[in-house]
C-alpha cells in the first residue's frame, strides 16, 4: 500500500521512480522523463537560462516538486554566488606528467584570479568519485578532471546537472564533455621510422592499461606506424602495464626473456620506462647496445640518464593552460570545443645516433635529424 506523502497525497502517480540509485533519490534523468524533455532542457532551466521556454520550466519544475529532486551539491543546480575556485582531480600524483599538470593548471588559474584545490584520484573510480563529491560540496565555480577509466554514475550526473566540466588528458566514452589532451600518433610514427632507420628491427610495445583512453590510443598508434612501414604487429611483442614502474620492468622482463627478444622498447609513459631501465640493468645488458629504450612522457631528468632518453615530450604546459581556459570559459557561461594539441619526439641517445646531426647541450639532437 502506498505511504502518504506531502500533506496526505498519495505516491507518485506518473508511473516514473527512480531508477537506480541509493535510498530512491531522483536524478536529472528521472527528471527528464517525468517533464518529457532532454536532460539539457532540464539542466538549463535548473540554471536558470532563458532559453527555455516558460511551458518547458514550468513541466520541469513540477517534476522536480514531485520527484523531491534534491537540488544539492552535486547538480549545484540553483547557486548563484561563486567562490572563485576550480577543482582538479588528477590521476596519480606520483606520476611527474600529473605532478607537472598540476602545476600548470595552478599557474594558469592564478592568473585568472581562481584558486585550485586537487584532488589525487590514484587510478581508482571510488576515490575520484570521493573528491569530485567533495569539490562540489565546496561549491567549486568547475571541475578539470582526468578521469578513470570508469564512467560511474556521479560523473555522468555531475556533467548532465550543468556544473561546468572540462576532461583533461583522457577521454571518457559515452559523455560529450570538452577535453583537453595530446595527441601523439605523429610523434610515435616518427619514433617507429626512427627505430628502423637505426635498423632496429624487432621493436616492441608496452602500453598502459587498455581500459583509459591513453593506453589504447598509443598502442594503435604504435601499430599503425607498423603498419605503415608493412610490418607485421608482433602480439608478443605487445605488452600492457598499469603506468606504474614495478609493471614496466614486469613486461621488460618477460619480452627478455623470449626466444627473439626485441631490439627496441617503447614504454607507454616515463614511470614504466624507468621499470624498463632497472630490468635492463638487472640483467647486465647495455642501452643502446643490446636494446634501445624509449618513452611516451618526457621528464627534465632524462637527460642525465646514460645514455640520455629519447623520449616524446607532451606539451604539459599547454595542456594546463588551456584547460583552465576551457574551463572559466564553461564558468562564465559560454561554449567551448575540444582541444588537441601535438606531442613531439626528442631524440636522444637510448636508440643509438641518428643517421645524421649532432646533439646539442642539452642531449638532445636536432629536430630535423628525426626520419620522419
Amino acid at each position: 500500500m502506498a505511504q502518504a506523502r506531502d500533506g496526505g497525497e498519495s505516491g507518485d502517480r506518473s508511473g516514473v521512480r527512480p531508477q537506480g540509485r541509493p535510498n530512491g533519490q531522483a536524478s536529472v534523468k528521472d527528471v527528464a522523463r517525468l517533464a518529457g524533455v532532454s536532460v539539457a532542457t532540464v539542466s538549463r532551466v535548473l540554471n536558470d537560462s532563458a532559453t527555455v521556454s516558460e511551458r518547458s520550466r514550468a513541466r520541469v519544475l513540477a517534476a522536480v516538486e514531485r520527484l523531491g529532486y534534491r537540488r544539492n551539491a552535486v547538480a549545484r543546480s540553483l547557486r548563484t554566488d561563486a567562490t572563485g575556485t576550480i577543482g582538479l582531480v588528477i590521476g596519480d600524483i606520483l606520476n611527474p606528467f600529473f605532478t607537472e599538470l598540476a602545476r600548470a593548471v595552478e599557474d594558469e588559474a592564478r592568473a585568472a584570479g581562481f584558486a585550485v584545490v586537487i584532488g589525487n584520484a590514484d587510478e581508482r573510480p571510488d576515490r575520484q568519485d570521493d573528491y569530485v563529491r567533495t569539490l562540489l560540496e565546496r561549491r567549486v565555480d568547475g571541475l578539470l578532471l582526468c578521469p578513470t577509466a570508469e564512467l560511474t554514475p556521479l560523473v555522468r550526473d555531475t556533467v548532465e546537472s550543468g556544473t561546468p566540466v572540462v576532461f583533461l588528458d583522457r577521454t571518457l566514452h559515452g559523455l560529450d564533455v570538452p577535453t583537453v589532451r595530446a595527441d601523439g600518433a605523429e610523434a610515435i610514427d616518427r619514433l617507429v621510422g626512427h627505430l628502423l632507420d637505426l635498423g632496429r628491427t624487432r621493436p616492441a610495445f608496452v602500453s598502459g592499461p587498455s581500459i583509459l583512453s591513453t593506453g589504447r590510443e598509443r598502442t594503435d598508434a604504435f601499430a599503425c606506424a607498423l603498419a605503415r612501414r608493412g610490418l607485421p604487429v608482433r602480439p608478443e611483442y605487445l605488452e600492457e602495464g598499469d603506468f606504474q614502474a614495478a609493471s614496466g620492468r614486469a613486461a621488460l622482463a618477460r619480452l627478455l626473456d623470449l626466444p627473439e627478444p626485441p631490439d627496441a622498447v617503447v614504454a607507454g609513459d616515463n614511470l614504466m620506462a624507468l621499470g624498463a631501465l632497472d630490468e635492463i640493468h638487472a640483467r647486465g645488458l647495455s642501452i643502446p647496445g643490446d636494446v634501445a629504450l624509449a618513452s611516451y612522457d618526457d621528464v627534465p631528468w632524462f637527460i642525465h640518464l646514460d645514455p640520455p632518453l629519447t623520449a616524446i615530450a607532451q606539451p604539459v604546459q599547454e595542456l594546463g593552460r588551456r584547460a583552465v581556459r576551457a574551463l572559466t570559459e564553461r564558468v562564465a557561461g559560454r561554449e567551448v570545443g575540444s582541444v588537441t594539441l601535438r606531442a613531439r619526439l626528442v631524440v636522444r641517445g637510448s636508440c643509438g645516433e641518428p643517421p645524421t646531426g649532432g646533439r646539442r647541450r642539452d642531449g638532445r639532437h636536432n629536430e630535423g635529424s628525426v626520419p620522419a
